[in-house]
């Protein structure tokens, strides 16, 4: 009996551990999230084919 009392308390700690490491994750991607929002209106400052007309090509 006491090693199936032992095992219910292991299985209870994992879950609780299970939670806190999905609660972390999901806080993770909100503020991933979040950021990926604030910079929506940034774009890119400039585009591949500007770089090339930018520089003279060497001989």
């Amino acid at each position: 009996m006491f090693e199936y009392q032992m095992h219910k308390v292991n299985q209870a700690e994992l879950l609780r551990e299970a939670a806190a490491q999905r609660l972390v994750r999901q806080a993770r991607a909100a503020r991933r999230n979040r950021r990926d929002a604030d910079q929506e209106g940034e774009g890119r400052v400039s585009q591949l084919r500007d770089l090339r007309d930018r520089f003279a090509h060497a001989a």
